[in-house]
């Protein structure tokens, strides 16, 4: 029987189908098996990881940026989503709000010395998304698909 517990243990002990190469679906993993995900990318990529929250971090790598402004340079995002994620990179220790003293009051925003510290890594996704996601963008051309 293709999917018996014998096959499942055979499977888990590398030896059952599957385990000399055959397609990832034949091979079944427990989570022994499999390593845990390192606590600092999970921290890293459950801020960081969120729809808008790195295009919000680049855009303020020129320096501050106010909130109009901002949502202008983010094409799609909407001023709530703005505003959350804004909260969320503040509380995260990323970003600052500074409310410039008016008339007009206006509400601009900045890098904390942490979030200009992502640089070299925003830098490095760029140079790896231009490489591998090409210009068509959202996938990855064929040959790299190896």
């Amino acid at each position: 029987m293709a999917g018996s517990g014998q096959d499942r243990k055979r499977a888990d002990a590398g030896g059952g189908a599957g385990a000399a190469g055959a397609s990832g679906a034949d091979v079944v993993h427990t989570p022994a098996a499999c390593s845990t995900v390192d606590i600092g990318m999970t921290r890293v990529f459950g801020l960081l990881g969120k729809r808008w929250t790195g295009l919000i971090v680049a855009a303020l790598m020129q320096g501050p940026v106010h909130f109009s402004d901002l949502r202008r340079a983010i094409p799609g995002i909407s001023e709530r989503m703005l505003s959350d994620r804004l909260t969320e990179l503040s509380t995260g220790g990323l970003v600052v709000r500074q409310v410039d003293e008016g008339p007009p009051l206006r509400v601009s925003y900045r890098l904390t010395a942490a979030g200009s510290a992502l640089r070299p890594s925003l830098d490095e996704l760029g140079s790896w998304a231009a490489k591998y996601l090409g210009a068509e963008g959202g996938t990855c051309p064929e040959e790299f698909r190896k």
